[in-house]
């Protein structure tokens, strides 16, 4: 037991002596392992750091590089590039901000760069873009969409699209014009538009009908870019004005750069055609002033207000397209009113000299084919309901009023009935000229009331015929008055003399008087109802004699006997 304690004291002895020995590298050891871990944990931190604030070099190339293309991996760098921006805001937040603003500084450099590099593709690609055959890649759409965070750029790149679409637009529209560029090479493919230029009407419809064309190509195109991607656009334009220092001092209640993608869309079609609008306003204007003929001028007038409400749908109503067609159909529509009353100045003579046969004069006739061809013009027009009638009275005032005055004025130095005759034939054709259109009624009605007096005015002339020609007047009339006068045998005997004398001849006479009326029907209606108000005459006068004799009518010296006739016979023979 002692050898053995003295072994074991004597290994505790080394092994304590060892222990003191090896204690200190241990723990430099240890110490070493506990750095070694905290310098990995900083490293992995480093790398996620780097990971997320710094871009690569391939990224940074793919962002600012301009021979480096625009596709994925230039959107990626730049969003990479926005978040890290946005990201380094939380950075400024600690008490060291040197490194948060050394990264926003070199980011927000990176950003510019990359946004003048997708703002200059943009621009190359306009130059090529084919909207005659549109096909917008999602690339294109994608740029504008992120190039609109940038309005500024974003409305240069639009200036430039519109100036270059203008100028294309223009050159094509000379070109479908003449039949060659604007360089002089001649396209034998193409029928050119001036060729028709002798027919003024087809002229115009063919020059408004490709400006149509061109304008529906065009926003059709163009509807990809600002109404498919409408919102998105939107949204950017909103977040790149809101980061705009002089937007923050702007009315909060400002709406006045809020993007309407539809507004955007009839804008940018309106400036594209802006050149080929000049080209037809100065050829419609040479049109409409080289015009001398009254119904080509109406029916000129009326193609250009077609196009006009036509361009309205398409583009509303603040566009400059639509400002020359307002002045283009104001100045139509002028050098029509100046034709006509001219037309009118050379048939002054004219409206002095009443027909042979009471129709309707021909400066009348010739109005009225006009008028026929203007409702049937203005009834194939696109005037709105509410418009139509007011749209239409205008022309009306200048092409049909001033040849029913004229008539009026002729019928005042003729005798009756002939006047009246001759104002129900001219009213009779004028309404058969104007036809049942709503936007007529303004004239229809007060003729079918002025056709409604004249007849009762040749109703009152036939009457006064059958009254006067039966030799029957001064009974009837003393009747009417109600004189004291007794019927006298003899008066009587002398008036039945007169009255068997015309009731043979007396319907035919009547008739004969109104054969210049050009509504047989008419005629008959007026002389029946004449002859009607006659018998009623008649039955009074019958019942007065009847009444005279005092029921001795069957004696000879009678009222009766001398007066014979009966209102029965009289209707007979007036049937």
């Amino acid at each position: 037991m002692d050898k053995l304690n003295a072994g074991y004291h004597e290994v505790k002895k080394d092994i304590v002596v060892a222990h003191g020995e090896t204690a200190p590298a241990l723990q430099e050891a240890s110490s070493i392992l506990k750095q070694r871990k905290e310098i990995e944990n900083k490293q992995r931190l480093l790398d996620a750091f780097k990971g997320h604030f710094l871009m690569s070099e391939d990224e940074v190339a793919a962002l600012t590089q301009t021979a480096e293309p625009v596709d994925k991996a230039f959107f990626d760098a730049l969003n990479k590039a926005k978040k890290i921006s946005q990201d380094c805001e939380l950075l400024l937040g600690f008490e060291n901000q040197t490194l948060g603003s050394e990264l926003m500084e070199q980011t927000s450099k990176n950003i510019n760069l990359g946004f003048q590099k997708l703002y200059k593709w943009i621009q190359r690609e306009f130059k090529t873009l084919n909207l005659e055959n549109p096909q917008m890649n999602s690339s294109m759409r994608q740029a504008l969409r992120v190039l609109a965070e940038r309005p500024s750029l974003f409305q240069n790149c639009l200036d430039f699209f519109a100036e270059a679409r203008e100028r294309i637009l223009s050159d094509s529209f000379y070109a479908a014009l003449t039949g060659a560029s604007t360089s002089g090479i001649e396209d034998r493919s193409v029928k050119p538009i001036d060729m028709a230029a002798h027919d003024p009407l087809r002229y115009v419809g063919d020059m408004l009908a490709w400006i149509h064309s061109a304008m529906v190509s065009e926003r059709e195109a163009l509807e990809i870019l600002f109404v498919a991607e409408g919102d998105e656009l939107a949204k950017g334009l909103k977040t790149g004005r809101d980061a705009e220092v002089w937007r923050l001092v702007a009315d909060e209640n400002d709406d006045a750069g809020d993007f309407n993608a539809l507004r955007a869309l009839h804008d940018l079609v309106d400036r594209d055609i802006s050149g080929a609008s000049r080209i037809l306003r100065q050829r419609v204007e040479q049109v409409i002033q080289t015009n001398e003929e009254i119904i080509p001028a109406y029916k000129l007038a009326n193609l250009i207000g077609f196009y006009h409400v036509t361009f309205d749908k398409l583009l509303g109503k603040d566009s400059s397209l639509l400002e020359s067609m307002i002045g283009l159909q104001t100045e139509a529509m002028r050098q029509f009113k100046g034709l006509v009353r001219d037309r009118i100045a050379t048939l002054q003579a004219e409206f002095q000299q009443p027909p042979s046969d009471l129709g309707p004069p021909h400066f009348l006739q010739e109005s009225l084919d006009q008028v026929q061809s203007f409702v049937q013009t203005y009834d194939t027009s696109l005037t709105s309901a509410e418009d139509r009638e007011s749209g239409f009275d205008d022309v009306l005032t200048e092409t049909f009023d001033p040849f029913m005055v004229g008539c009026e004025n002729i019928a005042k130095s003729m005798k009756s009935p002939d006047g009246f005759i001759f104002l129900l034939n001219c009213r009779l054709v004028a309404m058969s000229a104007l036809g049942s259109h709503d936007f007529t009624s303004s004239r229809l009605d007060p003729l079918r009331e002025q056709k409604e007096a004249e007849s009762q005015k040749l109703v009152e002339n036939q009457h006064r015929f059958f009254r006067e020609e039966s030799g029957l007047e001064p009974l009837i009339k003393s009747i009417e008055e109600k004189t004291e006068e007794t019927l006298d045998v003899s008066q009587l005997r002398q008036a039945s003399q007169v009255l068997d004398d015309f009731l043979p001849s007396a319907l035919m006479d009547a008739v004969e008087r109104l054969k210049h009326l050009q509504d047989s029907s008419l005629a008959r209606k007026i002389t029946a109802e004449a002859a009607e108000k006659f018998c009623t005459n008649f039955e009074d006068l019958e019942d007065t004699v009847i009444e005279g004799d005092d029921g001795s009518e069957d004696e000879p010296g009678s009222l009766r006997s001398a007066f014979p006739r009966t209102t029965a016979e009289i209707r007979v023979l007036l049937s």
